[in-house]
């Protein structure tokens, strides 16, 4: 009993508080995230931005202009610029945000990090959730 206890302690959290959130019209914090793609220049990042988009794998995405960046590459320190796409998803997006980036991104590695969103705009954050399909 104690082992089935722990085992269902996450899904029963989980299930509270989308109850909770759905009576309230609270949010949950870390239901949506931030990723962070980095890109050579200005056509791949629209072209991957698109991409995204068209995918419906987020609700937002800004394309920030070029900046500087340092690196380790092959034991090697390298210098570039680069474009760098904030992706405004639902968390349970970025799995699969990480692979589609993967398949047609031409960086060997490319960076795909994400960072949960805490609080914000309830009306924003309501936004995302109607704009990003459930999974």
């Amino acid at each position: 009993v104690v082992t089935l206890s722990l085992l269902m302690y996450p899904v029963l959290r989980s299930l509270t508080l989308q109850l909770h959130s759905a009576i309230t019209g609270s949010y949950i914090s870390g239901t949506y995230s931030i990723a962070f793609i980095n890109c050579l220049n200005e056509q791949i990042a629209k072209d991957i931005a698109r991409a995204i988009m068209d995918k419906k794998l987020a609700a937002y995405v800004n394309i920030l202009p070029k900046s500087s960046a340092l690196y380790f590459w092959e034991g090697e320190l390298e210098e570039s610029t680069e474009i760098l796409l904030l992706v405004k998803t639902r968390t349970s997006k970025i799995g699969e945000l990480s692979n589609y980036v993967r398949s047609i991104h031409p960086f060997e590695i490319p960076e795909t990090i994400s960072l949960p969103i805490d609080q914000g705009n309830p009306l924003y954050l309501k936004w995302l959730e109607e704009s990003i399909p459930q999974d």
